[in-house]
């Protein structure tokens, strides 16, 4: 839609969250990008993203005013605003965009919340911007921006061997799930860095998930590295059995009813904050994107 006229704002599209069921490191490349096994659980925790189209061209992250960056948000370390940037460049997109965020999610969580952001991003513009991109073209493009992209792009909770890009979507059973975040931001970078992490965990198959699939090979370096987060796998696993989910710092418990996840989120100390969740099979994204209209005057 490159000429396009000006759109009015529209509507707030969702960047749900996920967990990680397990996640096993079982190698390392060469350019320093980890080999993972995980099953990755979307949830239905999410952030709101709404984009402005224009015909200026520059790619902008606003806050709910329209007047500014939000603080503290550097535009060329703003996942959405990169991932607009590397759409318009594979599609040779002329047209901007501004870019809000409702943040629900916590940052340093390993809810995947900036991965979500970015993968809502490049699905709403490749159809706000006439991109005729498909699953695989966008996924791609988020696998340049961060390995939990495409499980996003592609829209399921899924099995996830390579560095998180090969997928296979997976009906898993209905469950809630308590979220612990214990006030600290964990860095990425930092755990996968960290000479004490685990890299050789034997490959399993998608047909054995059980036993030592449950374990999250980071959580030994973040509960060493971070107490906060070590109280609270503690805390949590007086109730029922607690987990790390990516490199933290969010843990999370399973329950087979929502009323069993409250009954334990009454009780979490002050100091933390804590949600109920209940687990999709897909994203709340697809039926939007899937719907007659879903893109059109008043997106």
């Amino acid at each position: 839609m490159n000429g396009a006229a000006p759109r009015p704002r529209g509507r707030w599209w969702p960047a749900p969250a996920k967990l990680n069921l397990f996640l096993h490191v079982t190698g390392r490349r060469d350019d320093g990008y980890h080999l993972l096994q995980t099953i990755f659980q979307i949830i239905d925790l999410c952030d709101e993203l709404q984009f402005e189209v224009h015909e200026m061209g520059a790619v902008r992250r606003l806050d709910d005013d329209g007047t500014r960056p939000p603080p503290g948000v550097e535009p060329d370390a703003d996942l959405c605003v990169r991932a607009a940037r590397a759409l318009q460049a594979a599609a040779g997109v002329r047209d901007g965009v501004d870019i809000r965020v409702r943040k629900r999610i916590p940052l340093g969580g390993g809810l995947g919340g900036g991965s979500s952001d970015a993968a809502t991003t490049l699905l709403v513009l490749n159809r706000l911007w006439g991109c005729g991109l498909d699953i695989d073209d966008l996924s791609r493009i988020g696998l340049q921006l961060g390995a939990d992209v495409p499980v996003f792009v592609a829209g399921h909770s899924a099995w996830a061997d390579g560095v998180g890009e090969r997928l296979t979507p997976l009906a898993l059973p209905e469950r809630w799930f308590l979220l612990v975040h214990p006030g600290v931001a964990v860095p990425t970078r930092d755990v996968f860095q960290a000479p004490e992490l685990t890299r050789n965990s034997p490959v399993i198959t998608i047909r054995a998930p059980s036993g030592p699939a449950g374990r999250n090979d980071c959580e030994p370096v973040v509960r060493s590295r971070f107490p906060a987060v070590a109280d609270a796998l503690d805390w949590l696993a007086r109730f029922a059995p607690a987990r790390l989910t990516g490199t933290g710092a969010c843990i999370f418990a399973e329950f087979d009813s929502p009323a069993a996840a409250e009954r334990i989120a009454a009780q979490v100390p002050d100091r933390w904050r804590a949600w109920v969740a209940r687990g999709l099979p897909s994203s709340p994204l697809v039926p939007l994107l899937a719907a007659p209209g879903a893109v059109g005057p008043g997106y």
